[in-house]
């Protein structure tokens, strides 16, 4: 069964890089990735998509300038109406088609950072996620939470947990049951000892003096993981342990920022 997204869940990832090749190499020595050439031919420019185990895991692309970054897609049900909605509750909003593999649009939220809506057609988003070598989430860094929360909420109909001042959790209701219905019909067992509504947690507000978006990949092993990194080019920024992690914050070799994190669950999980 292929996994689907419903209306409001981060569902895809990308990367602009300026040396699309040399990124192609360091992910798939980081992450085991392969990746293949999705622009039809006769296409300018290139757009690869990322497999692990055969299955979609990420997209890498040419950056038109000097910067690398990875980007963040949102599930969206009606790109159109939900262009509507974006730019009523004070967004701004460029849709472009992308058909047969889908439709999408870039917007930017009212504090400043950028988001892109993914209206899905052949390519329903990312197939594996939380294993090591794929994405775990994406998180978004506001200098205005309370802002932020309250535009997502009108926009996608997120609840966010208070978070105090540091990192407020993300949750799409009815997320889990989605996932127990379709490619992971153990999470609610699994998850029994996890706070309540874990399962439809998408990701977190965390509160920064820029606003982005960061992505983060699930690794076996954070040191082992950080220290790969480190002999392919790239920069461990920092590293955190928290009851339920073990984090890297990496900056690869072209400049993009993105989060190793290795799953440590606290006793009796």
């Amino acid at each position: 069964m292929q996994r689907t997204y419903p209306h409001g869940v981060t569902s895809w990832i990308d990367t602009e890089q300026p040396d699309p090749d040399a990124a192609a190499e360091f992910y798939a020595a980081l992450l085991g990735w392969a990746t293949t050439e999705a622009m039809p031919p006769g296409v300018p420019g290139t757009y690869r998509i990322a497999t692990l185990d055969g299955q979609d895991v990420a997209g890498l692309t040419s950056a038109e300038g000097p910067t690398a970054r990875w980007r963040t897609y949102v599930a969206v049900d009606d790109l159109d109406r939900t262009a509507e909605v974006f730019r009523a509750a004070g967004g701004t909003l460029e849709v472009f088609e992308a058909q047969p593999p889908g439709r999408a649009a870039v917007g930017t939220d009212p504090t400043g950072a950028e988001i892109r809506l993914w209206q899905a057609g052949h390519r329903l988003g990312a197939q594996l996620a939380n294993v090591p070598g794929a994405w775990n989430f994406s998180d978004l860094h506001t200098p205005d939470p309370a802002a932020a929360t309250d535009f997502y909420r009108r926009v996608f109909g997120w609840e966010v947990d208070a978070g105090g001042d540091g990192p407020s959790t993300v949750r799409v209701p009815g997320y889990g049951r989605h996932l127990a219905d379709t490619v992971d019909p153990g999470i609610v067992e699994r998850q029994a000892a996890a706070p309540e509504g874990f399962a439809d947690v998408i990701g977190a507000v965390v509160p920064d003096e820029a606003a982005w978006w960061e992505v983060t990949f699930t690794v076996a092993d954070r040191d082992e993981a950080a220290e790969r990194a480190v002999r392919l080019g790239a920069a461990v920024l920092s590293t955190t342990d928290t009851g339920w992690t073990r984090q890297a914050v990496v900056r690869d070799p072209q400049g993009a920022r993105f989060v190793l994190s290795q799953f440590t669950p606290p006793e009796g999980w």
